[in-house]
């Protein structure tokens, strides 16, 4: 426990939908323990309701900022204030920014500065440069389709083959990964192939293509080769995956 990293979560709950929450925090703790968890909007409008109804449930604090000028978001600058204090406490391992917004791009990028890791959970329509500025970036739809736990509209969102093999920038990320993991063989193990994607593209999720594991969605393309090997006692079993074309 004394080694889970410890994770800020700020969430803009001007761009975040509550319905997403369950599937934010089991998402969040696959990284780390959210030590703190803060929320910011004007919770005298309205709009925010359906945060109000769950951020008891779920020990999120409300950080309450009123809207000075009509037009103008000062959410965004409240939660880039404290996200500061915050850092400056230097108790955190990383940070969870959840909106759609582009102003938290500069403070995504400052936190990577500072040798912290930046998780970052938006809708598809956020900005590149904010998804690019963090270190893994996680489109809020999948969080939602993963909480309905619907096998068919599962499998509706799935990607065919086709599809996949259209998607250029997807094969070609695959292709590099396997390269830069390949042994003389061209046989590359799953684990660090999953890591170099990661490292070369912050919002890469196989779940954003419609399956829940990488070997799924890599096998799907039909353009490389998959293997299970037994490793060690015999026990355990590892896949590996090597580029068709070699």
């Amino acid at each position: 426990m004394e080694n889970t990293p410890k994770l800020a979560v700020l969430i803009d709950a001007d761009n975040a939908q509550a319905a997403i929450i369950d599937g934010l925090l089991a998402e969040i703790a696959k990284y780390g323990t959210a030590n703190a968890k803060r929320i910011y909007g004007d919770w005298t409008q309205p709009q925010l309701r359906s945060w109000k109804e769950i951020l008891l449930q779920h020990s999120i604090q409300p950080i309450q900022q009123f809207g000075y000028t009509r037009g103008k978001n000062s959410t965004d600058s409240a939660l880039i204030i404290d996200a500061m204090d915050l850092l400056y406490t230097g108790k955190f391992d990383g940070f969870c920014l959840v909106s759609s917004d582009s102003d938290f791009t500069k403070l995504a990028a400052r936190i990577r500065e500072a040798g912290l890791v930046v998780y970052g959970f938006g809708e598809k329509k956020t900005p590149e440069p904010f998804v690019a500025a963090c270190d893994k970036f996680i489109f809020t739809e999948v969080l939602q389709v993963e909480d309905e736990k619907d096998e068919k509209t599962t499998a509706r969102r799935k990607k065919s083959t086709n599809q996949l093999k259209q998607d250029t920038k997807l094969i070609n990320l695959i292709r590099n990964a396997v390269d830069a993991a390949s042994d003389e063989s061209g046989w590359a193990h799953l684990a660090p192939v999953g890591s170099y994607m990661s490292k070369a593209s912050a919002e890469f999720d196989p779940r954003n293509y419609g399956y829940n594991k990488l070997g799924e969605l890599i096998s799907a393309t039909k353009l490389f080769d998959m293997e299970e090997r037994k490793i060690g006692d015999g026990q355990s079993k590892a896949i590996y995956v090597r580029d068709k074309r070699k």
